[in-house]
Parts: C-alpha cells; sequence; structure tokens
C-alpha cells in the first residue's frame, strides 16, 4: 500500500513548529509530522507530513502561504520495508579500534575491535554520516596518543555512540545528555543493547544545562556533535564544564563553517589541535588551555 509524503521549507523554528502543528490538523490526518533545522547553514527548517491517503493539496497550499512556507512537493512512496532496506544498505563503520555494527551484522564484529551495536531503526548517529565518524577517529587518536582515562560528556548525544565509545576504554561513568526526550530514550536502549546502562548515564538536557551534569563538571573530554548555530550558543558553557587540558570533540560542522566555530572556541581559551574533512562535515578537537 503507497503512502504519501509532503515536505516543504521555511525560515525560523517558530513558524515551522506551527505549521507542523496545523498539519497535524489536516483532514485526512497525517500518520507523522516532522520538523528539523536542516544542516546546511541556510536558516532553513524542513516540515513534513505522511499520509496513507493522498493529501488534499489546495489545503497544503493555503497552509504554506499562511505560514510563509514554499509550496509543498507531495511525492507518493513505494510500498518499502524501510528497516529492512536500511539494514541492507548500512554496512558496518570502522573508526580505528571502534567498529560500529548493526545486529543483522553481528556475525562480521572482528576480534581485535571494540563493537558498539546501533540498531539500524535508530539511524541518526550510526557513525556513517561524517560527523559522527569524524568524532569517533578523533576520539581513538586521543587513544592513540596516550591521552589518560577521565571525566566524559557527550552533548546532543543522539544514539550515544560516543559516549558508548568512551566507556568501552575507560573506567567510570560516562555521561550523556540531548534536549529531545526521543534521543533520550533511545540512547538509553542502546546502552542497555551494550550492556552499558549502568556506565552510560543519559539525561534530558540542552548543553549542560542540567543539575546532574553541572555537578559532575568540568569534563576532560566533552563531544559535542551538533550544528554550527548551536555549538556557538552553546560554547561559553562548554568551555566552562571542560578541564584545563581538557579536550573538546566538536562536529556537526559544514567544512565552511568550521574557521567560524574554531575561532569562537579559540577566543574562549582553547586550542585548535586537529582538524579532519569527511566529505562536507569538519570535526575540530581542540585542547583548553
Amino acid at each position: 500500500m503507497p503512502t504519501y509524503s509532503a515536505l516543504t521549507t521555511l525560515p525560523g523554528k517558530d513558524s515551522a513548529e506551527a505549521l507542523g502543528e496545523a498539519l497535524e490538523a489536516l483532514e485526512p490526518a497525517p500518520t507523522g509530522v516532522g520538523v528539523f533545522e536542516m544542516e546546511d547553514g541556510s536558516g532553513l527548517w524542513e516540515v513534513g507530513a505522511y499520509f496513507e491517503a493522498p493529501p488534499e493539496e489546495i489545503a497544503l497550499s493555503l497552509l504554506a502561504r499562511a505560514h510563509g512556507a514554499e509550496d509543498f512537493a507531495v511525492s507518493e512512496l513505494p510500498d518499502i520495508d524501510w528497516v529492512a532496506k536500511v539494514r541492507r544498505e548500512l554496512s558496518p563503520v570502522e573508526a580505528g579500534r571502534f567498529f560500529v555494527y548493526g545486529s543483522h551484522d553481528a556475525d562480521k564484529v572482528p576480534e581485535d575491535r571494540i563493537a558498539l551495536l546501533i540498531e539500524a531503526s535508530m539511524a541518526f548517529g550510526t557513525g556513517h554520516h561524517g560527523t559522527t565518524l569524524g568524532c569517533l577517529r578523533a576520539f581513538d587518536r586521543l587513544l592513540d596518543q596516550g591521552r589518560a582515562a577521565g571525566k566524559v560528556v557527550d552533548v546532543g548525544c543522539g544514539t550515544a555512540v560516543l559516549a558508548m565509545a568512551a566507556a568501552r576504554v575507560w573506567p567510570g561513568t560516562v555521561w550523556a545528555g540531548d534536549n529531545d526526550p526521543v534521543a533520550v530514550e533511545v540512547a538509553r536502549a542502546n546502552a542497555r543493547a551494550n550492556d552499558l546502562e549502568d556506565r552510560v548515564v543519559c539525561v534530558e538536557a540542552p548543553g549542560l544545562e542540567h543539575e546532574t551534569l553541572r555537578a559532575e563538571a568540568p569534563f576532560d573530554v566533552v563531544f559535542a556533535n551538533i550544528l554550527k548555530g548551536p555549538l556557538i550558543a552553546l560554547a561559553p558553557s562548554l568551555a566552562e564544564g571542560t578541564a584545563s587540558g581538557g579536550v573538546a570533540i566538536l562536529s556537526g560542522i559544514l567544512t565552511d563553517q568550521a574557521d567560524e566555530v574554531s575561532g569562537v572556541y579559540c577566543g574562549l581559551g582553547y586550542s585548535l589541535t586537529h582538524r579532519e574533512d569527511i566529505g562536507d562535515w569538519s570535526t575540530l578537537t581542540l585542547t583548553k588551555e
């Protein structure tokens, strides 16, 4: 049975969320509505809805105009088992000593790698994206350099793959936070699946704004794989929460944004020690002086 998608873009979070709420009131009602900030630095937000029957395009057009959005692009989607498709296409990822895989590839885990299980149905932060891969490689380099174990926090943790990587190699508790409650539940589920539920503590928090994270700061390693805007907005609090001599591993940054982000953090007492570009994305490793 085919389904239908309707997608549009518009500037501003508030306008995008208002349009998303209006879509939920349509008849026929959508089976799901999503509102996401685009990762191209444009400042635009994407609003999408999915329907089991063809949506009323006149109603969509009126909603788009009322909220200052582009006209909706309506498409018919084929009847595909998307999770099965993702499982076929998401091959395991190797990042130095780390091996990220789905349960369908459990027989491929090498004995000499640190295995991290992330299910294909939880596909944000699987290691395939240049940002997550860059962060894992950056952490692998720290370990190769003999970095001593310390306190770790994963800001905007998504699947918590970065927090789990740290928990696999260093003793003690690793902290993970995300402002999306769904992401926090996904992170907790992944920690359980990797037998790390007692080692990786996941909380709902924007940045380090949680009483538990504030109490644990400063941290020796801070992962923040988010986006340019939040990275810059959070820079003062992340700098305050990074220990002297500590390291921040930042990603979610387009290559043409990397210098700006680096400049902000260097102005707060960091020095840039490594940059890696993977496709359109940069990962920065900065040391707090």
